[in-house]
């Protein structure tokens, strides 16, 4: 065990550096001693000779509520989309709640609700659950968390030792609405952006479709929530010995996220989203997942926003508007907490 940090810090919940810290340094050297490969939003395992998908996540935001989403969709949306990009259809999921005393009623109902129609809209069954509550003042009015299992995908085979040089990276659509949303509706700041809202959905169906024309050439997928797309790209650049190559023109970022971000010193790579995913496929096969998630619902603004190239050796490189170029690194501290 090589975690040695005295104490645990809000930092090591964000997604970014510290999170990596404890998660090799702590839980890996302890509770999978036996991974051969690196872990990932899902596990795929052999029950009885049959592959299953398998991922678990907790949803403890505040707001609760928030404009485009509440914490009952996105703790829907946030386990569905990780089967999704794991390469798996979501078929049932469990939920654990852990509520505050003196939680008025309404509120709770009105997150079991968006949690039920979440699970309709993205075909995935609540199957059972658990609940535990304590005492007021021990919760921030309630905690999600939920499980799910999913069938994986025929002909798709993810994973960083699968990247190759030459390779296209996909983005799904525009980056930081979750988190720049959630940062705004705290009412801590003195901004406003009143179109902005959280992209929070299901990215199954987009998966789908790209596996139906492009399964051969998907080489990995990732949703880029806690840590933003930085941090994913960095986890990937890592594991598969090579470099992403980003061109920041193409990145597609609205105008209120990027103001907000220049105004706070934030960098919209690092900003969470839960909605859009990343996807690296072979060159061969880019323009053919580009078509097919642009005439899916919902994807017509999927783009190429970089490469996979052999040098800098684990690192994301990104191609400045101005010529220049600069080296992103994971998210470092927790510039937003409790997002998600």
């Amino acid at each position: 065990m090589s975690f040695l940090d005295p104490q645990i810090e809000m930092a090591h919940g964000a997604g970014g550096k510290a999170s990596r810290r404890l998660i090799e340094g702590l839980f890996t050297p302890l509770l999978f001693r036996s991974a051969l490969e690196p872990l990932s939003d899902a596990a795929h395992i052999a029950i009885n000779g049959r592959s299953v998908a398998i991922t678990t996540d907790s949803f403890v935001v505040s707001p609760l509520r928030f404009p485009g989403g509440s914490i009952g969709e996105l703790a829907i949306n946030g386990t569905v989309n990780d089967l999704a990009v794991s390469g798996a259809r979501p078929d049932a999921i469990v939920v654990t709640f852990v509520l505050e005393a003196g939680l008025p009623t309404e509120m709770l109902e009105a997150e079991v609700r968006a949690m039920g129609m979440a699970a309709e809209h993205a075909g995935v069954r609540i199957v059972g659950g658990d609940t535990k509550v304590v005492e007021h003042g021990k919760a921030d009015n309630m905690y999600i968390t939920t499980t799910g299992i999913g069938t994986p995908l025929g002909g798709v085979d993810l994973g960083p030792q699968t990247v190759r040089t030459g390779d296209k990276i996909i983005l799904s659509g525009p980056i930081g609405d979750h988190g720049i949303t959630i940062l705004l509706a705290r009412g801590e700041l003195d901004l406003e952006a009143a179109d902005l809202q959280s992209d929070t959905r299901s990215v199954f169906p987009f998966v789908e479709a790209m596996a139906e024309v492009a399964a051969l050439g998907m080489r990995w997928m990732r949703d880029p929530t806690r840590g933003g797309v930085a941090t994913s790209l960095n986890e990937l650049a890592r594991d598969c010995g090579l470099a992403a190559h980003l061109f920041e023109d193409e990145i597609p970022v609205r105008d209120s996220v990027r103001g907000a971000c220049e105004l706070l010193g934030l960098d919209p790579l690092h900003i969470a989203n839960e909605g859009q995913f990343l996807a690296v496929v072979a060159a061969e096969y880019a323009d053919i997942a580009l078509n097919i998630l642009h005439q899916t619902a919902g994807g017509d603004e999927a783009c190429v926003i970089g490469e996979v190239r052999e040098q800098p050796v684990g690192a994301v490189l990104v191609t400045t508007r101005y010529g220049g170029s600069r080296i992103v690194d994971m998210l470092v501290g927790d510039p937003l907490p409790r997002i998600c």
